[in-house]
């Protein structure tokens, strides 16, 4: 009986030492595990850093070169051709110098240059400590044409001054709503979600403010930039535009009505500002960085906001079905 006592103990010592190795190896084997997954997302970070910093660059050459090539922008010159998806050993194969191997085959890059002074600046509506009268009618005509509350128009031209008035006394600018850095924060200024969606493909926000330029913003946002045109009108200049661009702002205008003249202050032929989306695919991560460039009549390009981020895989799949 005590033989199979001591037999039964060892056995339980022995069954106890394998739990405890088979634990303490579970547990290096994860930290192993985990410290080869926080290297891998480290490397994939710091390349996807470079490589976009890389295309921004490519960018800005682009937009420089267009400057001292002419000064007037529009839809058919090359920094409006959009980047399709193409790995990345496309752009080094002409290096002979270039030593990345085959990794650079699974890593993909996309992007495109979008003029922003194509869309009605929201800034328009700021002057002088106060609500801009020309921008609040322009403002006004494309709230008018997309079917919004003017009650929300007037909240929000109310509310960008309030925000933007560096004048305002302590007691209000404490008050006083943030002052937006991008789009979907303008709900800080009394926007609904669903008024800010419809507004996104026509409107931006840029440090000061801008005309149209009239050979590459869309039509409804022609329609707001000038007076005494109908919708119609616009779409007419859309489509006159594309075998010729306006080369001058009176070219446009012998097209229009001669009503469209009181607003020609707010048109132009020539773009500062341009948006750089850049995104770059490493097997199954997908980084995405937004950037708002300026130009500089010198032709000077720098970069003046940058916004890095990985895509949800979800949203991508939404996105691609979409398109």
């Amino acid at each position: 009986m005590k033989r199979a006592a001591q037999a039964g103990a060892a056995l339980l010592v022995a069954m106890l030492t394998v739990s405890l190795v088979a634990t303490f190896a579970a547990a290096a084997l994860w930290q192993q595990w985990r410290s080869v997954e926080i290297e891998a997302a480290e490397r994939t970070r710091v390349q996807s850093a470079w490589i976009l910093t890389g295309a921004l660059d490519w960018s800005r050459l682009i937009l420089r070169e267009d400057r001292r090539s002419s000064s007037v922008d529009h839809l058919g010159e090359p920094w409006a051709v959009p980047l399709q998806e193409a790995r990345l050993s496309t752009f080094l194969s002409a290096d002979a110098t270039n030593t990345a191997g085959s990794d650079a085959d699974d890593v993909f890059l996309s992007g495109d240059i979008t003029d922003l002074q194509s869309l009605l600046n929201v800034q328009n509506l700021f002057k002088a400590s106060s609500v801009d009268a020309e921008g609040m009618k322009s403002f006004q005509r494309l709230f008018e044409v997309l079917g919004l509350p003017q009650a929300e128009m007037n909240r929000l031209a109310e509310n960008f001054r309030f925000a933007s008035d560096i004048s305002v006394d302590n007691r209000s600018a404490s008050r006083a709503p943030l002052v937006p850095a991008r789009i979907d924060q303008l709900v800080w200024l009394g926007l609904s979600p669903a008024t800010v969606a419809a507004l996104k493909p026509y409107v931006t926000l840029l440090p000061t403010a801008t005309k149209v330029n009239l050979n590459t913003a869309p039509a409804e946002v022609i329609y707001a930039a000038l007076r005494g045109i109908s919708l119609a009108d616009a779409q007419r200049l859309v489509a006159a535009r594309q075998s010729q661009p306006f080369r001058k702002v009176e070219d446009a205008l012998e097209l229009l009505p001669a009503t469209a003249a009181a607003g020609k202050d707010n048109v132009g032929y020539a773009t500062d500002f341009f948006a750089v989306r850049g995104r770059i695919r490493l097997n199954d991560v997908v980084v995405e960085e937004h950037s708002v460039v300026q130009r500089s009549p010198g032709g000077e390009v720098k970069a003046i906001q940058r916004e890095r981020g990985v895509l949800d895989p979800a949203a991508l799949a939404q996105l691609a079905v979409r398109r």
